[in-house]
Formats: C-alpha cells, sequence, structure tokens
C-alpha cells in the first residue's frame, strides 16, 4: 500500500477514534492520568520494565503469528495512541502504522523511536553513573526470572553491550550489506537499553513523584541484560565466524553480535525483506548451501513465511541442517530479557548439534 494510502486511513481512523473517545471509551489500556502504548509486546516488555507497577503499558500487537510490517491499525489503536501520554515505537519504516496515526493527530504524544535511538547511537547519556559491582560480578548484581546471576565480563569485540560501548557511543553499524540498515533493532541489546532508558526519562516528566522508580527499573533492566550479552559472548567465543544463512535478516543483530557468517545470498534475503520474489538465481544458490550443509544453521522468521521460504526450511531439514525460528514479536508468558536469552541459547544449541 503506498504511504499516501495509509496515511489516508491513518486520518479515517484517528477520526472514528475520536468520535468512540467521545462516546466514552477508553483506549489508552493505562490510567486515567497517564498512559503508555507500545507498537508492539517487545517495545511494550521494555516499557513496563521501567513503568513497573506504577503504569500499566498496552501493547497493540501481542499475537505470535502477526507481521507488524503489514498491521492495519484499528479505531481503537489510533484512539490508543492518539490519546496516548507516550507512545514507544520501532520506527525505521517497521511498525509505519505508528507515524502515519501520529501524523494526523494534533497534541501529539511524547515517544520513544528505537530505530531514532539506534541511528544517533545516544547512549552516553542514558548510562552515566551506573555501577555494576565488583569484579567478580556478584556484588550488586540483579537476578533475572531465570534465576541466572549477571556477570559484567563483557567483550567489545563480540559486538554487544558493555558500560565501555555506552558511555562512548560505541554502537557499530558495521556488516549491514543487505540493502541498508536493518530496522529490526529490537535484537541489538545497546538499542534496548537505551529505550529503557529514554522511557524512564520521559516517564519522569510526566510522573515526577516516581522518577526515582523508573531510573531505578531502567537500571535493574542495563542489569539484567548483562546476562544475555554473556550468552551471546559464549556463542561468539565457541562458534564464531560459523556459516549460517537466513530466509530473512530479522535475527541480523543478534547474528552479528554473535560474530556468526551470514553467507545468504543478499538478493534472496533482500527480496524476502520487500515481500518480493527472490531470482531464480538467488533461490538456486540458497537452497544449495542448504543442500550441501555449507552452513550450519537456517534461521527462520515464521511470522512471514511464504512458499520460498518453505521450500528452504525444507531443503534444511532434509539435509538435516538444524533451523532456528526467531520472532518478531514475544511468546506468551516471558518478557524481554528472557526472550532473548532463550533465543541465543537455541541458537548455540543448534550450532553444538551441527558442529
Amino acid at each position: 500500500m503506498r504511504l499516501s494510502s495509509r496515511t489516508a486511513l491513518a486520518a479515517a481512523a484517528v477520526a472514528c477514534a475520536t468520535a468512540l473517545a467521545a462516546c466514552g471509551t477508553d483506549a489508552s489500556g493505562a490510567d486515567d492520568e497517564i498512559s503508555v502504548v507500545a507498537s508492539t509486546n517487545v517495545w511494550g516488555s521494555i516499557a513496563q520494565a521501567v513503568a513497573g507497577d506504577r503504569i500499566e503499558v498496552r501493547s497493540l500487537i501481542t499475537e505470535p503469528n502477526a507481521d507488524p510490517h503489514s498491521y492495519e491499525a484499528s479505531p481503537l489503536d489510533a484512539a490508543a495512541i492518539s490519546d496516548a501520554s507516550l507512545v514507544v515505537y520501532n520506527g525505521g519504516g517497521y511498525d509505519h502504522f505508528v507515524d502515519d496515526i501520529l501524523g494526523a493527530t494534533g497534541d501529539k504524544p511524547a515517544v520513544v523511536e528505537a530505530f531514532a535511538l539506534f541511528e544517533s547511537g545516544a547512549y552516553s547519556d542514558l548510562h552515566a553513573g551506573h555501577d555494576h559491582g565488583d569484579e567478580d560480578g556478584t556484588d550488586g548484581a540483579i537476578e533475572s526470572d531465570s534465576e541466572t546471576t549477571l556477570s559484567e565480563d563483557h567483550s567489545h569485540e563480540s559486538g554487544e553491550v558493555s558500560d565501555a560501548d555506552v558511555a562512548g557511543g560505541g554502537h557499530s553499524h558495521e556488516g549491514h550489506d543487505h540493502g541498508g540498515i536493518n530496522e529490526h533493532v529490537w535484537y541489538d541489546l545497546a538499542t534496548a537499553d537505551a529505550v529503557a532508558h529514554a522511557v524512564a526519562e520521559q516517564l519522569a516528566e510526566l510522573d515526577p513523584d516516581g522518577a526515582a522508580v523508573y531510573e531505578a527499573n531502567a537500571a535493574a533492566f542495563h542489569e539484567n541484560l548483562h546476562y544475555v550479552a554473556d550468552v551471546v559472548d559464549k556463542l561468539a567465543d565457541t562458534h564464531g565466524n560459523a556459516p549460517v544463512a537466513q530466509t530473512e535478516t530479522i535475527g541480523h543483530y543478534l547474528v552479528s553480535a554473535a560474530t556468526l557468517d551470514d553467507v545468504t545470498p543478499p538478493d534472496f534475503t533482500n527480496a524476502i525483506e520487500n515481500g518480493t520474489d527472490p531470482s531464480p538465481a538467488a533461490i538456486a544458490a540458497t537452497r544449495q548451501l542448504l543442500v550441501d550443509k555449507q552452513v550450519r544453521v537456517l534461521i527462520y522468521n515464521p511470522q512471514t513465511e511464504d512458499r520460498i521460504s518453505r521450500e528452504m526450511r525444507t531443503a534444511a531439514e532434509s539435509s538435516g541442517v538444524p533451523v532456528v525460528e526467531v520472532f518478531e514479536t514475544l511468546p506468551e508468558g516471558v518478557d524481554y530479557i528472557q526472550w532473548q536469552a532463550r533465543t541465543a541459547e537455541t541458537l548455540a544449541a543448534a550450532l553444538e548439534t551441527a558442529s
């Protein structure tokens, strides 16, 4: 759908939402004073970790089979966004419906756009003064819901977040060779960290009485990210440079942080990402990687699967190449930290099986 058409639909949705709101419908899903709305439950989970018990965050896209790229907002979605105190979303053209609705909204809410934070690399102001405990990584560490003690031993070379990286703006855009910057930034730990701190800053302005709570919750989220970073570090140490293939580049930042070698033909992943059919040559080359077991894992997004991606999965499974699924929304019953750790652990296990 062309942007102009989407914008027209968004304007209509806002108009309808205004009528619903006039009838007394509360679409925010939060309290009467402050409402926080996230485009997907990925960003909603991060926002909720910061908001804690003070504010309930509403996520618009929660279905495990939903594709945020093609999501069409309902009038109630439009009301939730236009009436929100704070909107947290991916940006970068990924969840375009948010930009469409915001563009058609008069009084715009505060926003935290993950992709904009990724692009700016604005992390230093968000992390100054954080204490990560003694050198053994245990004093002051916060345990995740999986009861794993967090460690602070992180390698800059493996590409994941560390205090040095954050303080120095050490985010890198290297390795983006699939037709431009990759918008799937929820797999980038530094961006998730930046979003948490940006949410804390915005909520502190909206709710000054809760500022200390939001700051502490963002710091706790930062500490818990260290567990995920440790898992990725171990993956890089054990399986760095292992060749992998992807049906599309959803997991790009995980692959990059783990220093894996994505050998999928760019023509294939670019076409899948853009919703077009890859060329016969690109399909044949990708299939050959799997049939000949030139890769150790196929990373697969089931939320946007089509005939061609299913064909690649079949080729992988027939050849004994493990398939690791990556998603665009959170599975039920897990938070962002658990989800990211589980994905990295699953990838590590698959690579171990294939070694």
